[in-house]
């Protein structure tokens, strides 16, 4: 017995060490989130009953019962009319009736097939938690198959990929309804106002299968919580509450504590491993764990440059001028909260950084610059958790107010490769602004962010953001498998392949933002 004592003595000091050097790191461990199970609570735990809502069924109200902060709740859709002349026909509309859910702020609506697109019309509304008032009608962005890993590459072959719609940012809610109707190109053309006559329009087509909606909960701002996790169980937890053990089941929770010890090591190991690299990746720019990396002049920045291409530069080059603008601040993945257990583990490089590619999220402009971690570890884990993809797709994100973000992990300074311009994510970087900007206007600061990181960035791999580049295609809707493209160094995402994105409004803007990152270069 005294053997058995010593050895539960050292799997628990084991589990200490192991805590005490996650805790170590300048890093807040993420919050260890509680089993996803419905908590048995009393009614006062669950959401009030709104005035003007239906009464909830017992599965509503258990899918509105409180769960750990950061998760998703993935909905499967249901029918909500069929052909009553071909009753056995896939429906052309889907949805969700009214329903009381657990809070989240974030929704998108994801399918089996990643290359399926969705012809039609994806609404949503939503209950807001603080108030309990039911927003109007919401349209969710349906063409996003743009914004991917190219083809042939391991993060799309990975069978995780799924279609989806953008995300849309709702902010804090608890109750949801949302349809999802098929229309034919030209039908949803009449929707938008254009008459039809008595022409008759093609047939709507199906929907495609494996309609789910995501309600995405970014967990809160103080701490990152991983949502996904079991809290290990306290060493010895069970063993006060008995006061006398037979050899033989001393000898079974031994070794059912020393399995609970060697999960909780390596949770904890990998867990630091992953936010330390994360972490580490910009240790030539700023101290392990910070929440923001600062602003450089243009000198400071010259030096760095310097400091950053040891053995790549030439005689020449290392003579001549360096046309590098002054390194803007960025807020870190540590910064906006990011849970680095959620993202496949390594990073992943390409060759260089020959141009940027600009877009919108299409997640809507219903936010407050307060609010912008919360809505990046959305999307986060929408790309990741709904969408399969390794990481967030964006190499940097921007506000409205102008504040810059640091997006898929591997360090700012190199070149990542990312998933936003399907068919160029080679050689380039993609820069997201927060936002949609079909008919609404940028910030002047958020266009003059784009050009202070691009002037920076672009500058680092000593390239003229007035300048143009040529591209090879790996294949998209505009531009097919192996041509070579010539493209404005500062591009929006429609130039690269047939979308809307990054909006007319951003689009007109990118003209200023060259110009302005040329000038922040000291050209």
């Amino acid at each position: 017995m005294s053997k058995i004592r010593g050895m539960r003595g050292f799997l628990a000091s084991s589990i200490g060490v192991t805590c005490a050097a996650a805790l170590a790191l300048p890093l807040t461990p993420p919050a260890l989130a509680a089993t996803a199970s419905p908590v048995p609570a009393a009614e006062a735990a669950r959401p009030a009953h709104h005035a003007g809502t239906p009464a909830t069924t017992p599965s509503d109200r258990r899918a509105a019962e409180p769960s750990a902060a950061g998760s998703t709740q993935s909905l499967p859709l249901e029918p909500l009319s069929r052909d009553r002349a071909t009753p056995s026909a896939p429906a052309t509309e889907q949805g969700l009736p009214r329903r009381a859910v657990r809070h989240f702020s974030l929704v998108g609506v994801v399918w089996d097939d990643p290359d399926a697109e969705l012809h039609g019309r994806v609404q949503v509304r939503t209950r807001a938690a603080g108030t309990g008032t039911w927003s109007g009608w919401q349209d969710v962005e349906t063409h996003n198959a743009d914004h991917a890993a190219d083809p042939d590459t391991p993060e799309r072959a990975s069978g995780r990929v799924r279609g989806a719609t953008a995300p849309l940012w709702v902010g804090a809610s608890d109750g949801v309804e949302l349809r999802v109707r098929s229309e034919s190109d030209d039908s949803a053309a009449d929707s938008t106002g254009h008459a039809s006559g008595t022409r008759n329009l093609p047939a709507a087509p199906p929907l495609p299968s494996g309609l789910r909606l995501e309600l995405v909960d970014p967990g809160e701002d103080d701490e990152t919580s991983s949502g996904d996790e079991e809290e290990p169980r306290a060493a010895g937890g069970a063993n006060a509450k008995t006061s006398a053990l037979t050899e033989t089941s001393a000898l079974a929770e031994t070794s059912a504590l020393a399995e609970t010890s060697a999960l909780a090591e390596t949770s904890a190991l990998a867990w630091a491993s992953a936010v330390t690299g994360a972490s580490a990746v910009n240790a030539d720019l700023a101290p392990l764990g910070a929440t923001e990396i600062a602003a450089l002049n243009r000198a400071e920045s010259e030096q760095e440059y310097l400091a950053l291409s040891p053995g790549e530069l030439t005689e020449r080059q290392l003579q001549a001028k360096p046309y590098v603008g002054p390194r803007p601040g960025i807020v870190t993945r540590r910064g906006w909260g990011a849970n680095e257990g959620l993202r496949e583990s390594g990073f992943r490089y390409t060759k260089k950084v020959k141009a940027a590619f600009v877009h919108h999220t299409a997640s809507g402009n219903n936010y407050r610059c307060s609010q912008v971690p919360s809505l990046i570890r959305s999307i986060y884990r929408y790309h990741v958790k709904s969408m399969g993809w390794r990481d967030i797709g964006y190499n940097f994100l921007i506000d409205k107010c102008g504040k810059i973000y640091e997006g898929r992990a591997g360090g700012v300074a190199k070149p990542v490769l990312g998933a936003h311009t399907l068919g160029f994510n080679s050689n380039s970087m993609g820069i997201a602004v927060l936002g949609s900007y079909g008919a609404t206007k940028p910030s002047k600061s958020a266009v003059k962010a784009v050009a202070r990181l691009t002037a920076w960035k672009l500058g680092l791999y000593r390239v003229n953001p007035k300048g143009k580049t040529t591209l090879k295609s790996a294949g998209s809707n505009l531009h097919r498998k192996g041509k070579k493209v010539r493209l404005n160094v500062i591009s929006g995402h429609r130039d690269g392949f047939k979308t809307e994105c990054p909006g007319r409004k951003l689009y007109g803007k990118l003209g200023s933002a060259r110009s302005k990152a040329a000038h922040y270069q000291g050209r």
